[in-house]
């Protein structure tokens, strides 16, 4: 993988300097400053708090929501212990940012969630990693422990009043638990599923007490926020989008890796900077963020800058930043049908939508593949698509629906070609074909 850089990053500065995962390499280059500033200047929690907001950092896992916000829904004067806990479980297929910032920088990821604990009156926080990081997960560990014996962690933080404890918990490698209710489930030891909601975690989280959960990225930009300020972090980017963003840029490019460039970069530009296509290639479609996106054509794509706004306008959505690029040598439907055979997988099961569609989607799917579909397949899968959006818990349901439904939109005829001809269009061997 390439190691792109963006000068001004915040969340991969250090990414490249020896050492850069250590203690002393992040104090260097100017960590735990944000945490003396806080606690040493008496910065009160909603001054953080206002910061945030004025910052518009969006939540980096993938739904986007204001952080600021989210961070003020915590109650205040309450007795009782109030939890923060860490998303690093990095599940969405295309998505490879968050094990970088924990490989690289772990201590910006710690620093955040202690300014955030200190903001929102959080005793006790968890890191939730995806048990297949062994790296990260020993990275991290080492770099708790690093924290915990200069001060940083524990009772009485760099002599205040403020104590935090701050663990690593390894998930079991389900893509369920990327969803914040489900991870709060596994933590306490129970089957990964989501939970109802309301209540919402801020009221009724971890162990029925209020909770607050955010991503690797998102807490790994706070430092630099409260250091430089909420309205720097926000010119860094665009109105409604500040600061910068890791894009984990996959598939048909020549420098696969992740990028940090500012919000609102357009695509053409990130493109560029993964190396551009193959000799020989044209753009066909690109999935902007993750599997769980609405597909978008290439063309329209070239129009696009990288932020929420604007890619919502584009049909689709900025998720995690997992920029999947395909180029003209590609079957669409192949694509589309290994997808929908993930979330098949990948369901829990608790919704009747989610675990009889995710599998009916996926088997029409790889019927159409095999060469055995028929036309009236497309409009079944259109049909049992719009029978599964906005039905269940949570929003795993939506995105196996998503890859399927927009390359129907765009792809048609690829599907068309599929069922008449009994092989793919382009790229790839030809399925079975259909006896008459």
């Amino acid at each position: 993988m390439s190691t792109g850089d963006f000068v001004n990053g915040v969340t991969l500065r250090n990414r490249g300097l020896p050492n850069s995962h250590r203690l002393q390499t992040y104090v260097d280059t100017g960590g735990y400053v944000a945490l003396r500033k806080v606690l040493q200047e008496a910065m009160s929690p909603d001054q953080i708090i206002a910061e945030l907001k004025t910052s518009a950092l969006r939540g980096r896992g993938g739904a986007g929501f204001p952080t600021g916000l989210k961070w003020s829904f915590m109650p205040k004067g309450v007795s009782g212990m109030k939890y923060l806990l860490c998303n690093a479980d990095e599940g969405e297929p295309g998505t490879c940012k968050d094990r970088d910032i924990m490989r690289y920088d772990p201590h910006r990821m710690i620093e955040g969630m202690i300014i955030a604990a200190y903001a929102m009156g959080a005793r006790v926080g968890y890191i939730f990693i995806r048990g297949e990081f062994i790296e990260p997960i020993r990275i991290v560990e080492g770099a708790l422990a690093e924290a915990y014996q200069n001060g940083f962690l524990g009772e009485r933080i760099l002599g205040s009043d403020f104590s935090f404890d701050l663990y690593v918990h390894r998930g079991a490698g389900a893509y369920i638990c990327g969803e914040e209710t489900a991870l709060m489930e596994a933590l306490e030891g129970k089957k990964g599923q989501p939970r109802f909601k309301p209540p919402f975690p801020a009221s009724y989280g971890l162990y029925g007490q209020p909770t607050t959960i955010n991503n690797v990225e998102t807490f790994a930009s706070v430092p630099d926020i409260i250091v430089h300020g909420g309205q720097w972090f926000l010119e860094l980017g665009k109105p409604n989008n500040g600061g910068t963003k890791i894009f984990s840029v996959t598939g048909h490019v020549q420098k696969p890796g992740n990028y940090e460039v500012p919000m609102g970069t357009p695509f053409r530009d990130l493109l560029a900077m993964a190396g551009g296509l193959r000799p020989g290639r044209t753009l066909k479609a690109v999935i902007p963020g993750g599997t769980s996106t609405p597909m978008v054509s290439g063309a329209q794509m070239m129009e696009v800058t990288m932020d929420y706004d604007s890619l919502a306008k584009a049909g689709s959505a900025l998720g995690a930043g997992s920029v999947i690029v395909i180029d003209d040598s590609v079957c669409i439907v192949k694509v589309v049908e290994r997808i929908s055979r993930f979330y098949m997988h990948e369901s829990c099961g608790q919704c009747t939508p989610c675990r009889e569609g995710m599998g009916w989607l996926w088997r029409v799917m790889h019927r159409i593949e095999q060469g055995q579909g028929r036309e009236s397949d497309l409009d079944l899968l259109e049909n049992v698509g719009s029978r599964i959006e906005g039905r269940t818990i949570c929003a795993l349901a939506d995105g196996g629906v998503a890859p399927v439904v927009s390359s129907l939109r765009l792809f048609r005829e690829e599907y068309l070609y599929h069922v008449q001809h009994g092989r793919c269009m382009v790229g790839g061997s030809p399925g079975v074909r259909r006896v008459a």
